[in-house]
């Protein structure tokens, strides 16, 4: 009489086919999106440094598609061919030199042909630099990006603009402390997919990261090892611009800032430089009031100008702000000033006590400084 197999079993193996075909389904979903619903997409390079390991990939992959299928392949017709029946034994080959060094050579061939065109991939993102290169240094804090460009003369944060056609080399910074609560600072990940591979941030250490882009457009990144509660918040936009845009960029941004607001803007420029009430801070002991100015600068402004938070001298010509994370906006910043911590958790920006004539005003100073 012929077993049958429990009716648990079969269950368990229609749920278990079922669960794979959707796996499946959403695996060929996820192949179908553009650049535009995937910004990060690492699929789609748009420079020489991300398009170096995009071939790499390519080529890696072709490959291992090709092993997949042949040992599959021949899984599925061992399994077939060899399936069981009434009196067949299974032959054993324990012992069967050919077949050892057939299973040890031909592997170390396509790891040794993987390895020539991953080590010349690795040579030439790390080789010299070309003589007209630009330089950009890049320190990490949590949760923002500060980039500083010491040949042009330009500090900003989150933001990153280069121009096209340029190889850029980021000197990734980490700082040793955290210039909020002074405990050890943690290490990042700079990465932005469609320009360049990923980079390690370490505290008090220099990496170096190569960029470019081929035609002028915004490409979105992030920092890609975890590094506190607002990691996910941490993130980054590069633009690349023409030549001549590049120029005009830096000039506006070498440009001092409005040294007196009037109406509106003025009085929060008055706000923003005096010391205000802290309802709650992330400074374990710290001071119980502090001004925006004590964190950050805005030139012109006093020679020694603080580095705790973003400089701020031309806010208003970005497009984002918080670690690239909110639209900057009249209605963000807003929010952001009533409760930094509720609108972005772990954020190291202490609330402030301030009213709402106080917030509005402090907006309209922050769209000034164009």
């Amino acid at each position: 009489m012929a077993k049958t197999r429990p009716a648990y079993s079969r269950n368990f193996t229609k749920r278990a086919v079922r669960g794979a075909l959707v796996l499946l389904l959403v695996l060929i979903a996820t192949a179908c999106a553009s650049s535009e619903d995937v910004p990060q997409s690492s699929l789609e390079p748009a420079g020489e440094f991300a398009r170096a390991p995009d071939v790499l990939w390519n080529i890696t992959l072709a490959i291992a598609a090709v092993v997949f299928v042949l040992v599959q392949g021949a899984l599925v017709f061992t399994l077939i061919r060899f399936r069981h029946k009434e009196g067949r034994k299974a032959a054993q080959f324990h012992g069967n030199t050919k077949v050892e060094v057939a299973l040890t050579v031909v592997p170390a061939l396509i790891l040794a042909g993987l390895a020539i065109p991953t080590v010349g991939t690795i040579f030439d993102l790390q080789g010299d630099p070309a003589e007209d290169v630009m330089r950009v240094e890049v320190i990490a804090h949590q949760f923002w990006w500060e980039f500083v460009y010491p040949d042009e003369g330009v500090t900003t944060a989150n933001e990153l603009h280069i121009p096209v056609d340029q190889e850029v080399v980021l000197e990734l910074q980490g700082a040793a402390t955290d210039a909020v609560d002074g405990n050890a600072e943690v290490v990042h990940s700079f990465w932005i997919p469609r320009l360049a591979g990923t980079q390690d941030v370490v505290p008090g250490h220099t990496n170096f990261l190569r960029i470019s882009a081929d035609d002028p457009g915004e490409f979105k990144g992030q920092c890609k090892e975890f590094c506190g509660l607002s990691h996910a918040n941490m993130r980054v936009v590069a633009f690349s611009h023409t030549q001549e845009d590049f120029d005009s960029w830096v000039e506006e941004q070498t440009a001092p800032a409005a040294e007196n607001a009037s109406g509106d803007a003025g009085t929060g420029q008055e706000v923003f430089n005096e010391p205000l009430n802290v309802r709650s801070t992330v400074v374990e002991g710290g001071a119980d009031q502090y001004a925006c100015a004590s964190c950050h600068s805005v030139q012109p402004g006093p020679e020694a100008q603080p580095r705790i938070g973003p400089n701020l001298t031309h806010f208003a010509s970005r497009t984002t702000f918080a670690g690239a994370t909110f639209e900057n906006n009249a209605a963000n910043l807003a929010a952001w000033l009533r409760d930094p911590h509720g609108v972005r958790p772990g954020s190291k920006m202490p609330a402030l006590d301030l009213s709402e004539d106080q917030i509005n005003n402090i907006v309209a100073y922050l769209q000034s400084l164009e």
